[in-house]
């Protein structure tokens, strides 16, 4: 069997040669359908990636107080859009003081500007630096981690000191690289701040640089960069996922009391958990998994009808090959064997080849995207099933067209 299986592999590779040209179009044609289904999962997955790895710093026990929920604020039917207000800084403030649920940690932040300048003694960088204002549980409550140096502490925060903890990109190629950057001072807005810890490596979201920012306590960033109609956010983490729920309503209830809303009276803001974010970012990437199958199955039907239209093509031009063969003793299963194998080898050649398009497609559109590559294992599981299955149905009708010719009429064959 094994010796039978060897030389229908080495017939069918002798095809193969003799008929270049169409087994390259051939493979070029399943290669496409393959390319698609393993480009467009290869995206999903890396964006998939990056998404959950940025939800998954703030960790599942964590919620936001934010102006909206995390929807789209239209509404469908025609229906007004409803305007929320703001998060002013005293409902967060007077929000952090009331709301005294165990075993929790509120922190009120807000984003200064996004233009600063910041400076060292002669270097500065560009008008492209982000200032948070920020206190003591920030950078616990959203998986930020101090990697040199300190976090800030509640005498930092309470006492307005000019204290800083700075993104990694100032010290790893930034105007901090060339020295320590623990206790150097900076300039932000002609303020001077004293750098007390730098952050971990966060990466880009969406091409905006994470480590590009720089933390000052929240008062101090108040009187620095007061403007209008900033939006607070509060964000608290629960240090037992067990409870939860009953802090999520509670954090409901004293944002309610902090409105003055009645009990009939919808919210007017919106509580937004770190796990809800995690699934309905589940929910967007296999919706766009399922796009990329209908996409990548109606390539490889065309695919398969190709396939299975040169290989009939083939069995008819080696009517006379199959009768000599036949006449010599080779039964019906062989010749099957002989033509299914053929198919089978097209068929993984064009995987093969649409895997490998497929992965550097979604590499490049992955790094252009700033997203998180990954090797996308499933798609490429995926990828080998559906051309064996597709050479399996393609190659099913010509292998048995083939075995069931008559070797006598074979031989006539011109």
């Amino acid at each position: 069997m094994v010796g039978l299986f060897k030389e229908n592999v080495k017939i069918a590779f002798s095809s193969i040669r003799t008929q270049l040209l169409r087994t390259i179009l051939t493979v070029f044609i399943i290669a496409i359908g393959i390319w698609a289904l393993v480009g467009i999962l290869t995206v999903v997955s890396a964006l998939d990636n990056t998404l959950n790895s940025k939800f998954a710093t703030m960790g599942s026990n964590t919620f936001n107080i934010n102006q909206y929920e995390f929807t789209s604020r239209r509404r469908g039917g025609g229906e007004v859009e409803k305007i929320n207000p703001i998060i002013s800084y005293p409902e967060a403030k007077e929000y952090k003081e009331k709301y005294n649920y165990p075993l929790t940690y509120t922190s009120l932040s807000f984003t200064a500007t996004a233009t600063a300048e910041v400076k060292y003694d002669n270097k500065k960088t560009d008008p492209e630096i982000q200032v948070l204002g920020v206190d003591e549980h920030f950078t616990n409550n959203n998986g930020l981690e101090v990697i040199n140096g300190r976090n800030f502490t509640s005498f930092d925060i309470s006492n307005n000191t000019y204290v800083c903890v700075i993104g990694s990109d100032f010290a790893t190629k930034g105007i901090l690289k060339d020295v320590n950057p623990i206790d150097k001072i900076i300039s932000v807005r002609g303020a001077k701040f004293k750098v007390i810890g730098v952050l971990k490596e966060q990466g880009s979201t969406f091409g905006n640089s994470q480590d590009l920012r720089v933390l000052i306590p929240i008062q101090v960033a108040r009187s620095l960069f007061s403007q209008p109609g900033i939006n607070y956010s509060i964000s608290t983490m629960v240090e037992k996922k067990e409870i939860l729920d009953q802090a999520v309503e509670e954090a409901m209830i004293t944002m309610r009391q902090i409105r003055k809303l009645n009990p009939v009276e919808e919210a007017n803001f919106g509580i937004s958990r770190s796990d809800d974010l995690v699934q309905r970012i589940a929910e967007m990437t296999s919706f766009l998994s399922v796009s990329a199958w209908v996409i990548g199955i109606i390539t490889i039907l065309g695919s398969s009808i190709a396939l299975m239209n040169i290989m009939i093509v083939s069995v008819t031009e080696r009517t006379r090959e199959i009768g000599v063969r036949k006449s010599l003793g080779a039964k019906k299963s062989t010749i099957a064997w002989q033509f299914f194998v053929e198919t089978l080898i097209i068929g993984q050649l064009g995987g093969l080849l649409g895997i490998i398009l497929g992965i550097t497609t979604g590499y490049f559109i992955a790094l252009a995207l700033d997203f998180a590559f990954v090797i996308p294992w499933g798609a490429m599981m995926a990828a080998v099933v559906t051309t064996f299955i597709v050479a399996v149905v393609s190659g099913s009708y010509p292998a048995l067209k083939a075995s069931k010719l008559d070797p006598i009429e074979a031989l006539r064959y011109e």
